[in-house]
């Protein structure tokens, strides 16, 4: 393994270096993320040359992932152009180096986790950097993948349970105990990134069954293009991680797939595209050009018979560099679990725009902020609604989408986990149909409770006091 990819999660700093601005909002630098907006200019104002636009040149970095798919249609057929945008993409070895070259200027904005804008403007894991986001990539497209060796014990450990769809981790959990019991160290498992949804959906399956994370396995992080090879080598016993490389892992026969993050909870947030406040602040016609830009491409993406031609594009070396046979398993709607099982139907796997996919919901960001509590990432008592209004921002989202002609939401915060099946969305422009939000242990997340939410967890590892966190959001 390449030790210097390799970080355990528990590395992480502290955000007790960093603060809360007292009265629930954000200290980020001198600046205060709550306010109004730049007005944008027409529609027509991207005709000619130069368009209007603050900045026309741009390099946008994201990280070989079939979810990069906004970023590289946007650019391969002509969307960015058509917005008198010059994109060049940028592939990137790690979140670290997204996160680093946005906070410094060296690339305009970037395929980012959900919650990396998060965590940048919260400091945790660096110096504080005011981040955005007005634009949600994707939903769904992540899975987590074991050992042949694992599962092989977990079937013997516990063979009811492994028969439960969606897979809990209660046959994990009895051979965790065995080994605690026989003296072995804790076994490694791997995500991409500390705050990545990678780190807190696996966390959250895991405490389903009564799993300390930090306590009862060791779990490090790894580039997504390196998970495979350290899985092959021995060096974890299982990861989670986004598309290709569950299904690279399964085709070349060295593991197999658990259980995906749909099936964990239904639609879940994943990528989005972050900027930094200041250059939004400086740039915002060019930030509106690429908004609409990507609206566009992801409309394009969610129609099935364009699937394979995105396929073909991202699957390029350029691009996500690996086989086209891999890549169109969760891109057209069926994901492989085994190698030696038929690829099961699973038309939800990827979600590019469907169920107002792009719309940055307050609540969601809420969401990973009371994951980022859950499991000590913060220490400081905050409003987590406040802080989530500063950071993700629908109200740049509409002004593009109303640009487009196109429906958007008109409330900002819903709950999660009520609907076992589609239902339609009435708060918005248009109705919008809406897709299952289950998760997998019939949990539900409601917005106006974040502190009962995150104190009620029965497997936790809090740094604040729960008292205090509650009172914060009240």
């Amino acid at each position: 393994m390449n030790k210097a990819n390799v970080t355990t999660v528990a590395q992480a700093p502290d955000l007790s270096r960093r603060r809360f601005l007292q009265g629930g909002g954000l200290a980020l630098g001198g600046a205060t993320l709550l306010g109004g907006t730049a007005p944008w200019l027409r529609t027509s104002a991207w005709a000619g040359e130069g368009g209007g636009l603050e900045k026309s040149k741009l390099t946008l970095g994201f990280i070989p992932l079939t979810d990069c798919a906004p970023l590289v249609v946007a650019a391969e057929k002509g969307y960015f152009k058509k917005y008198g945008l010059e994109a060049a993409l940028s592939k990137e070895a790690s979140w670290a180096n997204i996160r680093d070259k946005v906070s410094i200027g060296e690339l305009d904005g970037a395929h980012m986790l959900a919650g990396m804008p998060i965590a940048a403007s919260l400091g945790v894991g660096a110096l504080p950097k005011a981040t955005i986001t007005a634009f949600s990539m994707d939903l769904n497209g992540n899975a987590t993948t074991v050992s042949n060796e694992l599962y092989e014990r977990m079937v013997k450990a516990d063979p009811e349970a492994m028969k439960e769809r969606p897979l809990t981790a209660r046959a994990l959990k009895k051979v965790i105990d065995a080994d605690k019991v026989a003296g072995k160290e804790p076994m490694t498992f791997a995500v991409v990134f500390p705050v990545s949804t990678h780190n807190y959906q696996l966390r959250y399956w895991l405490g389903s069954a009564g799993i300390n994370p930090d306590q009862d396995l060791r779990l490090i992080v790894i580039p997504p293009p390196q998970m495979v090879a350290n899985l092959k080598a021995g060096n974890i016993a299982g990861y989670c991680v986004g598309e290709p490389w569950n299904e690279r892992a399964v085709e070349t026969g060295i593991g197999r797939v658990l259980i995906t993050s749909y099936e964990l909870w239904n639609n879940n947030p994943e990528k989005v595209f972050g900027v930094n406040l200041e250059w939004h602040e400086k740039n915002p016609r060019t930030h509106q050009a690429l908004l609409m830009a990507l609206l566009e491409a992801t409309q394009w993406m969610d129609q099935p018979e364009n699937r394979m031609e995105v396929v073909r594009l991202i699957a390029q070396k350029s691009y996500v560099n690996a086989p086209e046979d891999v890549v169109k398993m969760s891109m057209t709607g069926t994901f492989k679990y085994a190698q030696n099982e038929e690829p099961r139907p699973l038309p939800d796997f990827n979600v590019f725009y469907r169920y107002a996919a792009n719309f940055p919901w307050r609540s969601h960001a809420a969401w990973f902020i009371t994951q980022m509590y859950r499991w000590g990432q913060l220490e400081q008592p905050a409003n987590i609604l406040q802080a989530a209004a500063s950071i993700y921002r629908p109200d740049l989202y509409r002004q593009a989408a109303k640009a487009l002609n196109l429906p958007y939401p008109t409330i900002e915060v819903k709950t999660e986990g009520s609907h076992a099946a589609g239902w339609t969305l009435n708060e918005a422009t248009t109705p919008i149909a809406m897709g299952p939000d289950r998760f997998f242990d019939g949990g539900q997340f409601d917005p106006k409770k974040l502190g009962e939410y995150v104190t009620g967890f029965a497997v936790k590892n809090l740094k604040v006091a729960p008292d205090a966190l509650l009172k914060a959001n009240a």
